[in-house]
């Protein structure tokens, strides 16, 4: 029987990508990039429930021969929400934390935060943002922005450069790091009944046009609550990402 006051850990994971095929089999240091991360994720929370949500056979024998948990689920699901959403219709949790299956560098300040923030009454969902660093990484489309209330939830998620700064006095010296603008960090924490609706909902025009999954969650007019945590992870897109990964490994 698992503890339903604490959320539960699903990670979706399919080998389709358009990118990088079969990224999640790709060996670091002899080892699948998709072990690395659950290793992580065991390694830094070992107090959490984890399940991988797959889409097929040859990643749940993978995952399954080193003692990790996995669910199948259908291969044609559009997004990795909805994988999630199908995969608890079996197992049932209340609370739920969605890790990509491709950053194997989470720690469990990032965990801890979306659990924590999962305890907004209001919101429906909780998710992370960190500071940019550079004007570069803000002004580039593939780094998503937020912007949040007084309250810490999410006004609007964008591949645009927001909050545009009109004067164009925005600093980018390390001591004004607490006020430049805030990068999502795409690790999620659900509630089941937003999982329900969102799995039977259709994709919003906001959605459609900046091609962010999310914002469907705002269209929909539920609440997001942003924890903003000190250290980024590593996604690994392409395949120069996997050396990145070695030099940190070392």
């Amino acid at each position: 029987m698992s503890d339903q006051s604490q959320p539960t850990i699903i990670v979706p994971a399919r080998l389709a990508s358009v990118r990088f095929p079969k990224k999640l089999l790709a060996e670091i240091n002899g080892k699948a990039l998709i072990l690395h991360t659950a290793d992580r994720l065991q390694k830094e929370v070992p107090e959490f429930e984890l399940f991988f949500a797959v889409d097929g056979e040859e990643l749940a024998l993978l995952l399954e021969e080193q003692g990790y948990d996995t669910v199948l689920t259908n291969p044609s699901l559009p997004s990795g929400t909805d994988r999630i959403a199908e995969a608890n219709k079996i197992l049932n949790r209340n609370l739920i934390i969605n890790v990509q299956a491709d950053e194997p560098t989470v720690g469990r300040s990032h965990i801890v935060a979306l659990s924590e923030a999962l305890q907004d009454p209001v919101s429906s969902m909780s998710t992370l943002a960190v500071p940019f660093r550079t004007k570069n990484d803000f002004l580039d489309p593939n780094q998503v922005k937020v912007v949040l209330g007084q309250d810490g939830r999410a006004l609007y998620f964008s591949r645009s450069a927001i909050p545009f700064d009109r004067d164009d006095n925005r600093e980018w010296t390390p001591s004004s790091l607490k006020n430049r603008p805030l990068r999502h960090l795409g690790m999620y924490g659900y509630k089941r009944d937003f999982l329900d609706a969102f799995a039977h909902s259709e994709p919003g025009k906001l959605e459609r046009l900046e091609k962010l999954e999310q914002l469907r969650a705002l269209e929909m007019g539920l609440g997001i609550s942003v924890r903003i945590v000190d250290e980024p992870t590593l996604g690994i897109d392409q395949p120069h990402d996997l050396e990145v990964l070695k030099t940190l490994l070392a």
